[in-house]
């Protein structure tokens, strides 16, 4: 009876210390996906939101390999982010996970938008970008303090926006996809590159006159070649330029040359030296990338980049060309939201009216689209 009673209390005492060991080990367990939610990283690029999966619906129906999207999404221009997300969304049967960069003062306006609409099935996450980073990296023009949109700079920083991916694609906020997104991720890059650009001197973008820079499609037209650190670099000055706007990075290759810090330090001589063209009439984050990618990066199909849709109000391709086209980009003044636009009307299938109503279409005939 006695030795009876010795096991019963032998496996009682197991019991709680099994018990004691699977609680211990929950709530480390926890703590770690606490972290790995909330920590923000050096940068200041801090995860908000995420859905973590796709309805069983849709998941049963698209291919489980993940592609990850990295788009910027400021107040001003949410719509533009909107109609790029969901016309990728529409067009593929992959697994695209969105990775949305923002400011703190769109994250609640981006999320309405997002979970009261159509798009409530997108995987996406919601990064907070810092400004701070770019302190003592960008020449401020106190006449012109808000000419300078952070936002347009979270593309050096994409391994930070998605650490554990291995190749991600960047697309800008005036972008509309019209073939699966799987075809642009799946471009080759050849051994050492980082990334995949459309060069400017491609068959649908030769030699086109930019406002205020003339012919601005080789190095020339970006970087000051009076300047004695860039013709140190030995870069030919009639090299043709590339597109920034929509490429595929290789986030390994970008990790081992550290890619990041080498644009930073472009950025920060630039500030010190004004290293870039005086005539540029284009986005100031293209320079120090033309820099860093001379003769190293690979080329996407032209057709996955036919830009310049927004560089003037007239339409400067066909109807044909652009239906074949399988990504449209408005770069330039002339946006697909604003008042006057080439083929706003194919950007305009896409877009996703806001819930809130703050951001709304600006049209010559608002009475027509009201109608619709």
């Amino acid at each position: 009876m006695t030795l009876r009673k010795v096991n019963i209390s032998i496996l009682v005492a197991a019991v709680v210390i099994f018990l004691l060991v699977l609680h211990h080990n929950f709530l480390g367990l926890s703590d770690l996906l606490k972290r790995e939610l909330t920590d923000s990283n050096p940068l200041g690029l801090q995860p908000i939101d995420f859905i973590p999966a796709a309805p069983q619906r849709l998941t049963d129906e698209r291919n489980d390999r993940e592609i990850s999207v990295v788009i910027a999404a400021s107040d001003e221009r949410l719509g533009g982010a909107i109609a790029a997300m969901n016309s990728i969304y529409r067009n593929t049967r992959s697994n695209v996970v969105f990775y949305i960069v923002t400011l703190n003062d769109t994250v609640d306006h981006l999320r309405l938008w997002l979970r009261n609409t159509a798009l409530k099935n997108l995987r996406y996450h919601i990064l907070n970008f810092d400004p701070r980073v770019l302190e003592g990296k960008v020449q401020v023009d106190p006449q012109k303090a808000d000419s300078i949109k952070p936002l347009t700079f979270a593309r050096f920083y994409l391994p930070n926006l998605v650490p554990h991916a291995e190749k991600a694609i960047y697309v800008d906020d005036d972008v509309i996809v019209q073939d699966d997104i799987l075809e642009l991720y799946n471009t080759p890059l050849k051994p050492g590159h980082a990334a995949a650009f459309s060069d400017d001197c491609d068959s649908t973008t030769n030699k086109v006159a930019v406002r205020g820079a003339g012919n601005q499609y080789n190095y020339i037209g970006f970087l000051d070649y009076k300047k004695e650190t860039i013709r140190k670099l030995a870069m030919k000055a009639n090299t043709c330029s590339f597109n920034p706007g929509v490429f595929v990075a290789n986030l390994t290759e970008w990790k081992l040359q550290n890619i990041t810090k080498q644009l930073e330090k472009w950025m920060t001589l630039n500030v010190a030296e004004e290293l870039y063209s005086r005539t540029l009439a284009g986005s100031i984050t293209t320079p120090p990338l033309l820099i860093v990618f001379y003769k190293q990066h690979s080329s996407i199909d032209p057709l996955w980049n036919v830009r310049h849709l927004g560089s003037n109000a007239g339409k400067r391709y066909s109807p044909q060309f652009v239906k074949a086209a399988k990504l449209l980009h408005w770069n330039g003044h002339f946006k697909p939201w604003g008042r006057t636009a080439s083929y706003a009307e194919v950007w305009e299938k896409w877009y996703v009216p806001d819930p809130t109503g703050k951001f709304s279409l600006i049209r010559r005939h608002p009475e027509a689209y009201e109608a619709k």
